[in-house]
């Protein structure tokens, strides 16, 4: 009698884990964590990654350990992983969560399924979230949403048979030949400490958290900082969701009804722009609208494209935001939203380079949020309202005593507050002062904003009219366009 192997990937958990609550029901188990080179060599992946993943499975680990089991940990391209683990043991069943991820995880799950059908392995995937295989509607996808997020919870793993096999250990970057992370002060992984979130967020720090979100000042705090947990899937959005109810049937004071309401939109949010790249995985790679073909391809500019990866734009908020990504892993999605913003529109470049760059640095990086997201930042998408963000007025909105842009600009610290907005409109003698020059201590900016956001959209606006254009923007939203309510707040 073989065994039945529970893949984990972006599920790094023991609650709420179907996959493990249903193979361990049936024998001995496997639970099986695979470190795969092809997707530690992808230019999204960073060190910071693997670190988050290794402690979120030293957790699963220990978990394991307190009901008789462990982890199993392999190194190897699959499904070569499985076919040696066959050999030794005998898979009875393989055992897995749903996943919508990179075009690479993509075309692995078809040489995993290809190997299930030659070998005799019956490979049962179970949907983790609202993302819905083969989708053929929109219409109804959100009352399937509230439906899944409110089915039962799998139940505890208390006890189970585990098959003995030898493991790797969990290993850390250098040991898989990669760089040590250059980031500083990044959330830790484990189910344990998403939870510790959850409860803060809906016990504390989430009452102001529709007015504070913007800011990348109050955001740190009033944001949930959930989206890493969510992300390699150390608490469930189903969890998450019925925490929430919990908590909204209580009654709670004040702000807190709309703050949690806000909030579960976000977590619909989720898996409404996930079902996008599930639907149509080339948006990966291509506009989602093609009239859009060769709009910014011929025109990528490297140098713009390494000053706005270094954060040496000229614009303090873009240059703060991108340091404090460098440094932590984390902005807000104002923030997020502006750099994207200012690579498609101000500097006029491809949509694609830039979000593989923030990918790699987004410790919270969902390939189904953040392509679909990138492409709508950059006006690709031909359904969705163009948002050209002002680098100056989002200091003035969101940061105007600029206690984030002197923490990640620090040549800035001594600025007036009367021109942090635009340090180039210093007067001589006060840069001196301060001991900021611009185009020497600090640089001057790389555009004219106002000049390079009209050229941008008057050339997106001349796309979008034609009469191709709006048929294809017809088709598009009939696709991925959104059937419930108004969009959520930028």
């Amino acid at each position: 009698m073989g065994a039945q192997v529970v893949w984990l990937k972006r599920d790094l958990r023991l609650r709420d884990h179907w996959p493990l609550t249903e193979a361990a029901r049936r024998g001995p188990v496997v639970v099986l964590y695979v470190y795969e080179p092809e997707l530690l060599a992808r230019p999204e992946h960073d060190s910071s990654h693997l670190v988050f993943v290794n402690e979120s499975l030293a957790e699963v680990d220990a978990g394991l350990r307190e009901v008789g089991g462990g982890l199993t940990v392999r190194i190897g391209r699959l499904p070569d992983v499985f076919g040696r683990l066959h050999d030794e043991i005998g898979i009875d069943g393989l055992w897995s969560h749903e996943e919508t991820g990179l075009h690479v995880t993509f075309d692995r799950d078809k040489r995993v399924k290809r190997w299930c059908r030659q070998s005799g392995v019956p490979w049962t995937e179970i949907p983790q979230h609202g993302v819905v295989r083969r989708l053929r509607d929109r219409e109804g996808w959100a009352k399937n949403w509230t439906e899944r997020m409110s089915a039962p919870i799998a139940p505890p793993l208390e006890a189970a048979r585990f098959a003995d096999v030898p493991t790797e250990r969990i290993r850390g970057p250098e040991e898989h030949g990669l760089p040590a992370s250059k980031k500083t002060d990044v959330q830790r992984g484990g189910e344990s400490r998403a939870w510790d979130l959850l409860k803060s967020f809906l016990r504390s720090r989430g009452e102001r958290y529709p007015r504070e979100m913007s800011s990348p000042v109050t955001a740190v705090d009033s944001c949930s900082r959930l989206s890493t947990s969510i992300a390699y899937g150390c608490i469930s959005i189903r969890q998450i969701f019925q925490q929430v109810r919990s908590r909204l049937r209580s009654r709670p004071p004040g702000e807190w009804r709309a703050s949690l309401e806000a909030f579960e939109s976000r977590l619909r949010w989720h898996c409404h722009f996930t079902q996008k790249l599930e639907d149509e995985p080339r948006i990966e790679f291509e506009n989602m609208h093609r009239g859009f073909d060769g709009l910014r391809e011929e025109a990528f500019d490297a140098d713009r494209f390494a000053a706005w990866c270094e954060g040496r734009t000229g614009f303090p908020m873009v240059d703060a935001s991108m340091r404090a990504l460098h440094a932590t892993g984390w902005i807000n999605f104002r923030m997020r939203a502006m750099l994207a913003s200012f690579a498609a529109y101000d500097l006029w470049l491809h949509w694609r380079e830039p979000s593989v760059f923030l990918a790699q640095h987004f410790l919270d990086f969902e390939p189904g949020i953040h392509f679909p997201q990138f492409q709508m930042q950059s006006g690709t998408t031909g359904i969705n309202a163009l948002r050209i963000y002002n680098p100056t007025k989002q200091v003035l909105d969101h940061d105007p005593e600029g206690t984030f842009v002197r923490r990640f600009c620090p040549e800035l610290a001594k600025v007036p507050e009367e021109f942090l907005a635009e340090p180039w409109r210093m007067p001589g003698d006060v840069q001196r002062k301060v001991g900021c020059r611009i185009g020497v201590d600090y640089p001057e900016p790389i555009v004219d904003h106002a000049k390079a956001a009209r050229i941008a959209e008057a050339k997106v606006e001349r796309v979008r009219r034609r009469t191709e254009s709006r048929q294809t923007s017809r088709d598009v939203f009939r696709r991925h366009g959104s059937r419930r309510g108004p969009r959520p707040r930028r």
